[in-house]
């Protein structure tokens, strides 16, 4: 176990209901058909955007998403894309359905399906990464092949990510660069891939449904990805994910060198993302992106049989 004290479930700094512009808290009140009567900002996530479970007079509970398209236009454009995915999926995939999405006097804002869940609970257990991981199996078999999204492959758009070993000092950098040139070769295949699985993006109900969030990235890569790189937070947290690797219906067929290539791609862009500057929206990012370098490169060591 790797301790932190990242507060995991509270680490995004949000726009809040009484901070949208008038005109914005309207409308979303208009597609409802019911006034706002309570807001429940979602504590989880590193970004600053309006993210909010709103309840309604009418006794009604939705999930609204809102950005400005000026002075947050990075998320306002990755909520755009989200929205986008979100209505071309097959829409009885378990990931929570798009009601309405539109620009809203220079804000993008859409309105999702509520989800009554919960985040898995950290530090991680074994059955929440059960019902994580078959979440994740489920979903590769529905998405493949991958819906025509129009989004890029995998390794085509992470085109950079191996090259970022040359410019990262630490031990072993040479090996794991070399481990992670071997992606674009490695990291193909014919699934949507959702690129960002982490726990502040699932949500597990208390009847065993449990939903795949955030789908402002995904990529066309292998089925087996997603699984793998959920384990980055359990392995953290202290529970033997090589196990849970060897009996995974995914992942045990999968090359152990692959897998490594898989994790040392992630590990180099963590590495330079954890020593960018903290961001003023996101106080915990780097923190968290620390973290789980570190996480990785001790798996990775231990699985290559390094000191």
């Amino acid at each position: 176990m790797l301790l932190t004290t990242i507060p995991h479930g509270r680490t995004a700094r949000r726009v809040e209901w009484v901070h949208l512009p008038p005109t914005v808290r309207r409308r979303v009140e208009q597609h409802a058909g019911s006034p706002v009567v309570a807001a429940e900002s979602a504590g989880g996530g590193f970004t600053p955007g309006f993210a909010s479970v709103l309840t309604f007079a009418d006794g009604s509970r939705h999930f609204v998403k809102a950005a400005g398209v000026r002075a947050q236009r990075a998320f306002a454009t990755a909520y755009r894309e989200e929205a986008r995915v979100l209505a071309a999926l097959p829409g009885d995939l378990p990931v929570p359905q798009l009601r309405w999405a539109e620009e809203i006097d220079g804000w993008f804002a859409m309105g999702l399906e509520h989800v009554d869940a919960a985040l898995p609970a950290r530090p991680w257990g074994r059955a929440d990464l059960r019902r994580s991981s078959d979440l994740l199996v489920a979903l590769a078999a529905r998405l493949t092949p991958a819906p025509s999204l129009g989004v890029p492959a995998l390794m085509g758009e992470l085109a950079g990510w191996p090259g970022l070993w040359d410019r990262i000092d630490r031990p072993r950098a040479d090996e794991l660069g070399a481990l992670a040139a071997r992606a674009p070769q490695v990291l193909v295949g014919e699934t949507l891939v959702h690129t960002d699985v982490r726990d502040d993006n699932l949500l597990l109900a208390a009847d065993g449904r449990a939903w795949l969030c955030d789908w402002k990235g995904p990529l066309v890569g292998p089925a087996w990805l997603d699984s793998l790189w959920l384990l980055t937070g359990p392995r953290g947290d202290g529970i033997d994910v090589e196990a849970h690797l060897a009996a995974h219906p995914l992942l045990s067929a999968v090359d152990p060198d692959d897998v490594d290539t898989a994790l040392a791609l992630l590990l180099g862009y963590l590495c330079v993302a954890a020593d960018q500057p903290v961001p003023s929206s996101s106080p915990h990012l780097r923190r968290d992106q620390a973290w789980q370098r570190d996480v990785l490169a001790g798996w990775i060591a231990e699985r290559r049989g390094w000191s």
